[in-house]
């Protein structure tokens, strides 16, 4: 029987190019991606780029263009990014300002506005209100929400106040029903912590949520069906691209479209940031409930990337490393293959799930320790002495049995925990080295060839397995790994020579 996986990134703004924080989550989404497809699943892996709001009209302004031409030239730096980063070629790349999403996001609009509460109260309604708004995060903030009155994640931006006529949310109709959720585990948050975090969030009580802005003020939006007046609040419209990806709603009720197979029948799955989690865990799901969709399997909670000091690496505070400059950095010594540098970073040298810090002398130094000096070295050694003392390549294992994953390996990528998966593939590296420093084949071949043949098999082995299951994670490397052990030879250079 078909088994069916769906996974999503959060949609970055494209108010700036690409920064190392959505390199992690894109990359970490496709190594979940790789992982689920050689488990046999029909996976769908959808990206993308969130091009409305107050935020990117005002950049645009910044930079003398229209919208429409800022959005398209920036979204296209993004589009570029994936196959720099190694991305799979399948991964579905999403605008928001794509014709078909902006119909759902409409279509969606009419179908919550169709309904009303327990008490009959209608789900989206207007109102006139009077708010605090963090530009940087698109998102009205409270009096507690704020350190001396400005956004702590952006405290650089100044908070504007919000005086208009909008349309309004419900959300306060949901809390018990979202708690339930929860405890029915119809919907999961990776970490668990994070999950404890948004039930205290709904406890303390929900508030209407304001989802258009007036056309006069900010004409960049989805027009509101049927008021000409409005446009959608950015996060309302920008959160139906993980259903609108799959053709909701003219698939909806298809048996064969990617609708039913991904999202009602693949434990549909979403990356975000810790900042994000009560928009994807709580709003959306709000949302979904509104609209008569299933909820969100599982949606899993990176950490921040932090820089120098600590503090969280953000666009707008132009603390942040450009991953295609650091992936441009890294060929040199990889032979074409610097994303498989950074990729090994954020897959080993940060956390899973809390903040981690990340400095271009910290990527060098993890380089050079696990990469040129630990796998790089490894693969050299083991394939100088299978080329020289073996007649002929080992038998690798066939495709069933090679992925056929340790168990241990297996049940962290299933936990979303990448760290602990590559923690596990490095000390295997580990073993090998020690039995290549303990058993000495290099030295036994001289007086007993026949036991360090076998040695050496076992070490062709060992890096055979290795190569396994660095494929999601370093799949570039895994296949130049294979290969060389398949075909009984030794890199022609070595895999990751040492950065200077």
């Amino acid at each position: 029987m078909p088994k069916y996986f769906y996974i999503t990134t959060t949609l970055p703004y494209v108010n700036a190019d690409p920064h190392v924080g959505f390199a992690m989550e894109i990359i970490r989404a496709d190594i979940i991606a790789r992982f689920k497809k050689l488990q046999g699943y029909e996976v769908f892996f959808n990206t993308g780029t969130d091009e409305h709001g107050q935020k990117l009209f005002k950049a645009a302004e910044k930079a003398g263009k229209s919208v429409k031409t800022y959005v398209d030239e920036n979204a296209e730096t993004f589009k570029k990014l994936l196959p720099r980063l190694g991305i799979s070629a399948d991964a579905h790349f999403i605008r928001t300002t794509d014709a078909h999403h902006e119909k759902a996001a409409q279509a969606f609009w009419e179908r919550v506005a169709s309904k009303t509460d327990d008490e009959g109260q209608p789900l989206i309604y207007k109102k006139n209100y009077s708010s605090k708004y963090c530009v940087g995060c698109e998102e009205t903030k409270t009096e507690s929400e704020l350190v001396l009155g400005r956004c702590p994640i952006h405290p650089q931006l100044d908070i504007e106040i919000i005086e208009e006529e909008n349309y309004f949310f419900r959300f306060s109709a949901f809390g018990d029903k979202i708690l339930r959720l929860y405890e029915t585990h119809g919907h999961m948050i990776v970490p668990g912590f994070r999950m404890n975090e948004m039930r205290e969030f709904i406890k303390r009580g929900l508030e209407d949520f304001s989802i258009s802005r007036l056309k006069s003020k900010m004409a960049w939006g989805v027009p509101i069906p049927g008021d000409s007046n409005h446009v959608m609040y950015v996060w309302f419209d920008a959160l139906v691209n993980y259903i609108s990806t799959l053709g909701w709603p003219e698939n909806e009720s298809s048996a064969t479209g990617d609708f039913q197979k991904f999202w009602v029948h693949g434990t549909p799955t979403q990356y975000c940031g810790k900042d994000n989690t009560r928009f994807q865990s709580v709003m959306w799901q709000a949302m979904l409930m509104a609209a008569g969709v299933p909820p969100t399997h599982t949606v899993v909670v990176n950490g921040f990337v932090t820089g120098e000091g600590g503090v969280k690496m953000s666009k707008s505070l132009g603390n942040v490393i450009d991953p295609i400059a650091l992936a441009a950095e890294y060929d040199a010594v990889t032979g074409g293959r610097g994303a498989e540098a950074l990729r090994y970073f954020v897959s080993r040298e940060i956390g899973s799930f809390e903040d981690s810090p990340f400095t271009l002398d910290r990527f060098k130094q993890a380089y050079n320790t696990a990469l040129a000096n630990g796998l790089g070295n490894l693969v050299s050694r083991v394939m100088k002495m299978a080329s020289t003392h073996l007649s002929a390549p080992i038998d690798v294992p066939t495709d069933a049995a090679r992925d056929a994953m340790p168990a241990d390996f297996k049940k962290a990528l299933d936990s979303f925990d990448i760290q602990a998966a590559a923690n596990i593939v490095w000390a295997r590296i580990a073993e090998a080295d020690r039995l290549i420093q303990e058993k000495a084949p290099f030295k036994l071949v001289k007086t007993d060839k026949t036991a360090a043949q076998e040695i050496i098999r076992d070490l062709c082995d060992r890096l055979y397995a290795i190569a396994s299951m660095l494929e999601p994670i370093l799949p570039e490397t895994s296949r130049t790994i294979q290969d060389l052990v398949k075909g009984n030879n030794t890199p022609a250079a070595p895999l990751f020579a040492r950065k200077e």
